[in-house]
């Protein structure tokens, strides 16, 4: 009876487990045919997907264009009557400018009032990804809905803006440009944005406001998605990270709130070639549908003249219910209730012998040893991961492709060391072990209160935990009873917290593993007293190791590359005008085939800084060698007007391409006072003075873009020393060069200017 006992608790376990990932997510038991013309039709998603995701579409490519008369189109079949709106925005933030091409429609409401935006943006990362995921996913979900949704012929209430966005990869341009310029910007009351990182797993729900996130949480709420994956956490941790959406710039210049619907799973195919019409995860395609359409019947005839609110809710996951949320002005109460409740049980355990002071102190020693040794593994053993496999550097996301099955062989793991250490204190009392997790969890949550807020949901698994400690206290149940009705109750502590074990590394990258070992031991702790069984040898340590082992061979096994799971790598050609020398560069750390037929010999470590550019992660050129030189069509930079007024130097120059360039870098080598710097007509810094140092400007050209006028205005003293970059991505297509293609197991290395010829000079000004 008891060996069954515990099997059936451990199924408790395991279900609520799987539950807890389930409830996230539609199932794989989509229906592959529309019942009804109002219904949301994956096929037609799917149709619209694989035709603008055939090639790489980013600004300024003919591909852009056409996927641009695509959306066009089928928004008139819609019914609409959809324009472009041509304007060239520079982000301050991130120095990056071009002229962006937005794509809108609106559909008009029966009200007055504020209106409903759905947002994604239709260009792709430069200069090799398809798209299909980011954020192709997001376009034909509104593409599909929108035809769903007015195929009710029901006027709605509001007016709803549909916003394909452009240039959201160079610096959300696109979405700057509508904010700032475009009209329809100020009637915006809330907007749907659906974005992506990857290409797969649960969309998460992210808020954006510059108020308090209570009523825009309530009336998500209320919309009633049917599979909403959301915690306060996530949001704290997405506001001190440099991701930023569309809807960041929403919300900081048009102080409009917003919904983002993100997913972040299979991280690996982010901004490559690889963000494919095949690769995108179905069920995550239902799963921006569900959130498309719940949220669009809800909001478009809801009111949405003010979301702002004063107070500030935490919310998560939750069985049966989706969702529970209570304010931030109950974290600090319900950990003062929690802390006399703990005070009030230990002293009656005390007096009713359940447990000892010496017994709670050892109680302790398996706890804090097992917290320092898991994550102190998982710590070192990704580490040492990386050591022998040295091509997981050059992922520069940091998640590898068999990165979930390195989550597993370490989530395993922990548990069997979890299990071998406990088995060291058998003789030690339930009581005095669950002492040593609550306190634990009660000091998390005073460092939840004072630093991360948004994570005062942890404070219900402690709760759980009092309600286990005290019916050990209160009751003498039969040993039988005791792991199925401990695991019952521990429901919801399972369920909120084993989501959390994926998402970091997910989220962060694989070197944040140890935080999953973390999680992994509170989590262990909380419900030890499902599993604890006295002066016995746990059997499930043995099961643990035999997991962790299967998944690292298994992780070991799929530690290549493929057709499926391509090599990424990089290959540079850079030509300094001035002094006549040309090198080649790679971001590789590891050479192989592709670059080899340059890097095969007399290469020299180290970077090439004049020409390496801004990058997401501040990649820096790994090797360098001498190159031949080769005849470069440099662009023409006429000066227009230089002249000296009230102690100002006024300085009007063009940039005039003389073969197709796709981006231009100013990069200042020592710092530059400038009074004002206007690009295209655009004042940059809104025409503020500033200093600069470092990159000044990344202008990618635009469709429209047949060059560049800047306009510098600066103190007459100052001795501007700018280097210019001209960029363009035809590496492979030199004859001169006559570099090979890649071989059909590799592709274009992310985040970084690849397959590219760059000619750097000195401005001379």
């Amino acid at each position: 009876m008891k060996s069954l006992s515990k099997l059936a608790a451990l199924l408790i376990v395991v279900t609520t487990i799987y539950w807890s990932f389930s409830d996230i997510i539609p199932s794989k038991n989509y229906s592959e045919k529309t019942e009804k013309p109002t219904d949301f039709s994956i096929n037609n998603a799917l149709y619209h997907l694989k035709n603008i995701s055939k090639k790489s579409h980013h600004v300024g490519t003919d591909e852009h264009k056409v996927v641009q008369d695509y959306l066009v189109n089928e928004l008139k079949k819609l019914g609409l009557k959809p324009e472009v709106q041509y304007q060239t925005a520079i982000n301050t933030k991130w120095r990056a400018g071009t002229t962006a091409e937005n794509i809108l429609a609106r559909i008009k409401g029966s009200g007055n009032g504020k209106a409903l935006m759905l947002l994604s943006h239709y260009d792709s990362n430069p200069h090799s990804s398809l798209g299909a995921s980011d954020a192709g996913s997001g376009i034909v979900t509104i593409l599909e809905g929108v035809r769903a949704f007015l195929a009710q012929n029901k006027t709605p209430k509001n007016d709803i803006i549909i916003l394909f966005s452009d240039a959201e990869e160079l610096g959300l341009l696109g979405a700057q440009a509508f904010v700032e310029k475009h009209p329809w910007a100020k009637d915006v009351g809330l907007v749907l944005n659906f974005e992506a990182r990857g290409s797969g797993g649960s969309s998460f729900m992210l808020m954006e406001t510059n108020g308090k996130n209570k009523t825009l949480l309530h009336e998500f709420m209320k919309a009633n998605p049917n599979y909403p994956a959301a915690n306060s956490l996530m949001y704290d941790v997405y506001k001190k990270l440099p991701n930023d959406t569309d809807l960041t710039v929403f919300r900081e210049i048009g102080d409009i709130n917003g919904f983002n619907f993100a997913f972040i799973d299979d991280h690996f195919d982010y901004h490559t070639a690889q963000d494919s019409y095949e690769r995108l995860n179905r069920e995550t395609l239902l799963h921006q549908a569900d959130y498309l359409t719940t949220t669009l019947s809800y909001f478009a005839n809801s009111n949405l003249t003010n979301l702002k609110s004063d107070e500030d809710y935490i919310y998560t996951n939750f069985p049966i219910s989706k969702l529970i949320s209570y304010p931030f002005s109950w974290v600090l109460p319900m950990l003062i209730i929690a802390c006399i409740l703990f005070v009030l049980l230990f002293i009656i355990g005390l007096k009713k012998r359940k447990f000892t002071i010496e017994g709670t102190v050892k109680g302790f020693i398996p706890f804090l040893i097992s917290l320092v040794i898991a994550s102190a593994v998982s710590f070192g053993l990704w580490k040492l991961l990386v050591l022998i496999h040295p091509q997981y550097k050059d992922i520069l996301h940091g998640f590898t492709y068999n990165g979930h099955q390195y989550i597993a062989t370490f989530v395993f793991l922990t548990l069997w060391i979890l299990f071998k250490i406990y088995n060291y204190f058998k003789d030690q009392n339930i009581e005095d072990l669950l002492v040593a997790p609550i306190v634990f969890g009660l000091l998390i949550n005073f460092v939840v209160f004072k630093y991360l807020q948004g994570a005062g949901f942890l404070i219900i698994p402690v709760f759980i935990s009092l309600l286990v400690l005290a019916i050990l206290v209160f009751k003498n149940l039969k040993q039988n009873s005791k792991p199925i009705l401990f695991a019952l109750i521990s429901i919801p502590s399972i369920y909120i917290i084993s989501p959390m074990i994926q998402l970091f590394p997910v989220a962060l990258g694989l070197k944040v593993l140890f935080i999953s070992a973390i999680f992994t031991v509170i989590l262990f702790g909380f419900i030890l007293p499902i599993f604890y069984s006295e002066k016995k040898k746990s059997k499930l340590q043995f099961l643990m190791l035999f997991f962790a082992i299967y998944y690292f061979i298994s992780a070991s096994m799929n530690s290549g590359y493929s057709v499926d799971k391509k090599l990424p790598n990089s290959l540079v050609y850079i030509q300094n005008a001035d002094t006549n020398e040309s090198y080649w560069g790679t971001y590789n750390n590891n050479l192989d085939a592709f670059t080899q037929q340059v890097f095969d010999d007399n290469y020299s470590s180290g970077s090439v800084s004049f020409a390496e550019g801004k990058s997401k992660y501040n990649t820096r050129f790994t090797f360098h060698k001498k190159a031949k030189n080769i005849k470069l069509k440099n662009s023409l930079i006429p000066i227009e007007k230089d002249t000296i007024y009230n102690n100002q130097r006024h300085i009007d120059f063009k940039i005039e391409p003389q073969r197709r360039i796709n981006k231009y870098e100013f990069i200042t080598n020592s710092p530059l006072n400038i009074e004002k710097f206007t690009v295209n007509g655009i004042l940059v810094n809104n025409g503020k003075p500033f200093t600069n140092e470092g990159t000044l400007l990344i202008y990618q050209m635009g469709n429209t873009d047949k060059d560049l006028n800047i306009s510098l205005t600066i103190d007459e003293n100052e001795k501007p020393n700018i280097t210019l970059n001209e960029i363009s991505y035809d590496l492979l297509n030199n004859t001169e060069l006559n570099i090979k293609p890649r071989s059909e197991n590799m592709m274009p290395m992310p985040f970084v200017t690849n397959d590219a010829i760059i000619s750097s000079r000195k401005l001379k000004l």
